[in-house]
């Protein structure tokens, strides 16, 4: 799917969060890396339409977010770094079936899907369990199989390990990288799954400094951060 950014700029009392962004992305995997503050979770929730530009226009799948945020919320999933704010529903199945309420399924084929979705993501025994009681790592999944269930075309995933020991940071990134068909954004500070991705942005101050390979733009990064 192309993602499409055209003289792209997004300002909150007046202080500038990103400063005209020009760009064009089709590729799989997508790593945006910098500093905290740098513009990432802006440039991420433009893509959904959480965010408006205040100046520009954005594209996602031929879908500007800022006019028609419905369609692209419909087509965007949005994974945070802290899945508590996703889980709406007390049980675990609840929580994914709960995706699917305006689909026209029956409860038994929501149910069916639901459990379909939580089994791929290695959490189907945990169907019945109450949400809120998971481990962080299994928090991630749930969120991870309540978006999928919808299926999406594009994950926009915001530092989704950052809350994560190391064990459960890398079996969410081993999701996303690998068990997910769809087109992925992947904001983050781990470097060593940035390098996983096909192509890396790189923000620092409101600007995107750079695109292209991973391993060359993480060297820059670390040469001016390191």
């Amino acid at each position: 799917m192309l993602i499409e950014f055209e003289s792209v700029s997004v300002s909150f009392d007046a202080k500038t969060a990103l400063d005209d962004i020009n760009l064009k992305l089709d590729q799989k995997r997508i790593g945006v890396i910098g500093l905290n503050g740098s513009g990432k979770s802006t440039f991420a929730r433009l893509l959904n339409g959480l965010i408006t530009p205040t100046s520009g226009r954005v594209s996602v799948g031929g879908v500007n977010p800022a006019t028609d945020p419905k369609a692209a919320r419909s087509q965007t999933g949005f994974i945070f770094s802290n899945p508590d704010v996703q889980i709406i529903m007390p049980t675990v199945l609840e929580d994914v079936s709960f995706t699917l309420r305006q689909s026209g399924l029956t409860k038994d084929e929501i149910a069916s899907k639901a459990l379909a979705s939580l089994e791929r993501f290695g959490i189907g025994h945990l169907a019945n369990q109450a949400a809120h009681s998971l481990s962080s790592g299994q928090k991630q999944l749930l969120a991870i199989s309540a978006i999928m269930v919808s299926e999406p075309k594009l994950i926009v995933a915001d530092e989704p390990t950052a809350l994560l020991d190391l064990a459960n940071a890398r079996l969410v990134s081993r999701v996303l990288l690998e068990q997910i068909d769809q087109q992925v954004v992947l904001i983050t500070h781990d470097l060593r799954l940035a390098n996983e991705c096909d192509i890396l942005l790189r923000f620092a101050d409101a600007r995107l400094l750079e695109v292209g390979e991973p391993s060359p733009v993480i060297s820059s990064y670390l040469a001016e951060n390191g």
